[in-house]
């Protein structure tokens, strides 16, 4: 009897165990296709599972979700963008399982609190940046949820005079401006001639303007919206994780300079932004987590 623990992420799915102390084991990743998404989720599963008998699922999703539904319907994803019943689908392939579904920001504040760079602190926003922007928060040791599962959602905070269209439909929002893929959109405009936000972040390093340009630009949105979110929840520490997070001081210099002359009131004197000290697994942990919880 096994429990595992599934993430579903813009551009890749990962699957794994749940191991005794709340980690994951036997971990597989596979590209999300541009169709059949489903199908190669549930080969996934089917492969990480074996023949050993299913007892519980933890699936920590790209939003938005209606945990209500089990529907996730992620930005990046057009085949599911409309909403996917995704616990309908896993519950049909392990019958017999307990099924737990969340956003996947909040498991990744799961993780962090747990396993990370917020271990033991009762009040913490967790953010990932990434091809996206998300969130989690926790808050008196209390995971907030909100009405539809999408409590913590901070890609969607509106960052003042940007007027960038975001994939949700709205425009400004820090996910439009920040995240990997925004900024190198934006710097694509701008003439750099790179693909991918490792290259970016490769190209900041090496010193070219544009580059260099970009990442400023990314982690001063993101420093005011986490001066924003952190007067609004009154927590003194942000983490971030995700792969462009680890952009190095290029993005995290702009970041903390931002926070910092945002968060002005008495109460925010103290605000931490650190990174995370999780790799890439930290929201298939967190899904981990919700089997245990």
């Amino acid at each position: 009897m096994v429990a595992l623990a599934l993430d579903i992420g813009a551009t890749k799915f990962a699957a794994g165990i749940v191991g005794a102390d709340g980690g994951v084991e036997s971990v597989r990743r596979v590209q999300v296709p541009e169709t059949k998404v489903w199908t190669a989720c549930l080969e996934l599963l089917l492969t990480v599972a074996g023949t050993a008998e299913v007892t519980a699922v933890g699936i920590g999703a790209a939003g938005p979700v209606d945990v209500r539904t089990g529907v996730t319907g992620p930005l990046n994803i057009p085949e599911w963008v409309d909403g996917f019943r995704l616990v309908d689908a896993v519950r049909e392939l392990f019958p017999d399982a307990e099924i737990r579904f969340a956003i996947d920001g909040v498991c990744l504040v799961l993780a962090e609190q747990r396993f990370g760079a917020a271990r033991g602190v009762p009040n913490v926003l967790a953010l990932t940046v990434s091809s996206g922007i998300g969130g989690g928060v926790i808050s008196d040791d209390r995971v907030v949820m909100g009405r539809t599962g999408n409590g913590g959602h901070i890609g969607h905070i509106i960052v003042p005079g940007n007027e960038e269209p975001c994939a949700c439909g709205g425009f400004g929002c820090v996910e439009a401006v920040a995240s990997g893929k925004s900024s190198v959109r934006w710097a694509r405009g701008q003439g750099w001639t790179g693909t991918t936000g490792i290259e970016l972040s490769k190209a900041a390093h090496a010193g070219d303007e544009i580059a260099v340009a970009a990442l400023h630009r990314a982690g001063t949105a993101i420093g005011a919206a986490v001066a924003s979110a952190a007067a609004l929840l009154d927590t003194d520490l942000v983490v971030i994780g995700g792969g462009f997070a680890q952009s190095g001081e290029p993005l995290w210099g702009p970041l903390r300079e931002s926070a910092a002359a945002h968060a002005r009131l008495t109460f925010l004197r103290e605000l931490r932004v650190v990174p995370s000290e999780l790799t890439d697994q930290a929201t298939l942990v967190g899904a981990a987590l919700l089997v245990e919880r």
